[in-house]
């Protein structure tokens, strides 16, 4: 895949260090994890010492913080949609794989607790975390103040974009964006997605059609009965990539850039220091970009795919 770690995350300099926790067990099996969980002591004294870096509501004295419930359960239970990749989506056996779940494994690592996966159609996972079926959401989702009027978010821990894939014939015959809105024109979004309220604000006047799964898409993209999709950047090149032959491009330049986040629910500022605590200590050290480039820039795990 065309390497987009860099496109995005300029700021990191390009850096390249030792794999992180879950990308580490890919390699060398357990190691990682007494370092993670000697990482864990340091993240809880900051934790438990120190309030606010997050966007969202402060719990009363006399509530419980949700950390408490999540280490006394003994599981972190993390809700995604498992078919947004190269973030999360499905091995051929079945398991979920991808960025945001090896960002999931090194929180769960790090807190020594069981990791607990729960997929959702990504419209509905909100929803789940307001009805506490899971704790955490890490799936590819964007921070908009829509979102965080109804739950907290610690991040970013991701820059992406949103972006048209469509046929490359397509895109040398439109003269400019302006075209994207014609009446005549159909696109495709994620439902409850960035990109679905993009489409129905910047193009008003074209067709609209969304799916739980991009991918039942794609084959309707590449027919011609569907103009194209539109997308994380991460997302469209993953697609371009499955499908080499199929006469599939991308837009120049991104249409938006995107702030990806982890989602909690409000009033537990004790669990959410605690994440982006972990998740800046990741970033500092290297590892989170390592896992980037393994996801975004790399195409190994292509192969783990179903055909």
């Amino acid at each position: 895949m065309e390497p987009m770690s860099r496109e995005f995350e300029a700021h990191c300099g390009g850096w390249r260090s030792p794999p992180g926790v879950a990308f580490a067990r890919r390699c060398a099996g357990k190691g990682a994890r007494s370092g993670a969980r000697l990482a864990l002591l340091l993240l809880l004294g900051l934790a438990f010492g120190c309030q606010g870096g997050f966007s969202g509501h402060a719990s009363s004295p006399t509530h419980a913080d949700a950390v408490h419930r999540i280490v006394e359960s003994g599981r972190l239970r993390v809700g995604m949609s498992g078919v947004q990749p190269p973030l999360n989506m499905k091995s051929r056996a079945g398991e979920l794989i991808g960025f945001d779940v090896d960002v999931a494994e090194a929180l769960a690592d790090a807190m020594d607790l069981e990791l607990e996966l729960i997929e959702r159609p990504f419209g509905e996972l909100l929803d789940g975390l307001e009805k506490n079926e899971y704790d955490l959401v890490i799936s590819s989702l964007t921070i908009t103040p829509a979102r965080n009027a109804r739950v907290a978010f610690v991040g970013p821990y991701l820059i992406s974009g949103a972006t048209i894939l469509t046929r490359a014939k397509l895109l040398e015959e439109l003269e400019d964006t302006s075209a994207l809105a014609a009446p005549e024109r159909s696109w495709g979004a994620l439902a409850g997605s960035t990109g679905e309220a993009l489409l129905r604000e910047a193009f008003p006047g074209a067709k609209v059609v969304t799916a739980d799964d991009l991918s039942t898409l794609v084959p309707k993209v590449i027919a011609g009965e569907l103009d194209g999709l539109v997308s994380d950047l991460p997302y469209v090149r993953f697609e371009i990539a499955r499908h080499p032959d199929a006469g599939l491009a991308e837009l120049p330049s991104p249409l938006t850039t995107e702030p990806i986040g982890i989602a909690l629910a409000p009033g537990s500022p004790l669990l959410a220091n605690l994440v982006e605590n972990y998740i800046n200590a990741l970033e500092y050290t290297g590892q989170l970009m390592q896992m980037k480039v393994y996801w975004l820039d790399g195409d190994d795990w292509l192969s783990d795919l179903p055909e």
